[in-house]
């Protein structure tokens, strides 16, 4: 009988560390979250829209975003930003994103890849704030964006 409890409870607690295993695999990281949050955002918006401003369709709290040029090294983005967060890819090719919105230094959401691909692109114009590998925008300036529609791609320019 005691032998029969011992294998009950271990079973029990063998299956408990897999779960939790289970769950920690499978949860996103909060920049990814938050891509999700901002995509689904951003591709809400009426195509009788014609401008937003960043703050308004970021779900999440952010005070600083970098939008990184083409073929950036990844190194440069990790020296901007202030620290490595995760595996990161860099740009393959003009046109891609490549965006990291920060929280008191904190990378808070991730967005990578080719508006073909997500859905919606978001660049800053050349007036913007420049950085040596693209540009910075902060909550605070209350930058304009320009909503423009090509074919079922979302595209958020800075005015």
């Amino acid at each position: 009988m005691k032998y029969k409890k011992t294998k009950v409870i271990i079973s029990i607690m063998l299956v408990s560390v897999v779960c939790v295993m289970l769950f920690n695999f499978f949860k996103k990281d909060i920049w990814d979250v938050n891509a999700d949050l901002l995509k689904e955002e951003v591709l809400s918006i009426e195509s009788s829209i014609e401008e937003v401003n960043l703050l308004d369709i970021t779900p999440f709290d952010w005070d600083k975003v970098y939008f990184f040029g083409p073929y950036t090294p990844k190194e440069w983005i990790y020296e901007t930003v202030g620290y490595k967060w995760d595996t990161i890819s860099e740009t393959v090719n003009e046109g891609m994103n490549q965006i990291v919105f920060l929280k008191n230094d904190q990378v808070v959401c991730y967005v990578y890849g080719y508006p073909e691909n997500t859905g919606y692109g978001i660049s800053m114009s050349e007036n913007a704030s420049q950085i040596p590998a693209g540009f910075v925008l902060k909550a605070d300036e209350q930058r304009p964006f320009e909503v423009a529609w090509d074919d079922d791609v979302v595209y958020l320019k800075s005015k």
